[in-house]
């Protein structure tokens, strides 16, 4: 996820201060992983130097100062191109998972095993996923089907792998 583009895009319904953003942030899209102040405020400074933003105003306090932010034109124009740039497809070509398969099978571990025990930590967190798909709002039924489509497939090649393990063992071992 791109941290600037979501703070610029909050950006667009009105200044807000850097916590006001954070806050922002982690109510709609930092659930699972807050940001930390320290992000935004480096994040801000970035956006601030390329001109996507810029401060609307300044409030003292009985800390540091409160810097407003606004979005500028060019902050507007780079959401717009943002939003309208598909993501990559991750083909997940690599995976730690089939390393970790072939790295068994190498070395005469039990493959198998942890291809069972990989099912599992799946299953038990497709449990945690449908559980909060269930008692939370839309947006977190969304990303929580997100994630869970994900993880079917993830255990759909789990299962194919497992089926060819011995193939695959007799193509790698020397």
């Amino acid at each position: 996820m791109s941290i600037g583009h979501t703070l610029l895009g909050l950006l667009e319904s009105g200044p807000r201060h850097g916590y006001d953003l954070k806050r922002a942030f982690d109510e709609r899209f930092g659930h699972d992983r807050p940001l930390h102040y320290g992000q935004v405020y480096s994040t801000m400074s970035r956006l601030l130097k390329n001109g996507l933003v810029e401060v609307d105003g300044v409030e003292a306090g009985g800390g540091p100062e409160r810097k407003r932010y606004a979005i500028t034109e060019a902050g507007i124009t780079d959401v717009e191109q943002w939003l309208a740039t598909p993501e990559k497809p991750e083909p997940y070509l690599q995976s730690t998972l089939y390393t970790k398969v072939v790295l068994a099978l190498l070395t005469g571990r039990g493959a198998a095993e942890l291809l069972d025990v990989q099912r599992a930590e799946h299953l038990r967190l497709m449990r945690e996923l449908t559980r909060r798909k269930k008692d939370g709002d839309l947006a977190d039924q969304l990303i929580c089907d997100h994630a869970l489509f994900h993880l079917e497939a993830d255990l759909r090649w789990l299962e194919l792998t497992a089926a060819r393990l011995d193939r695959l063992a007799e193509e790698i071992r020397p």
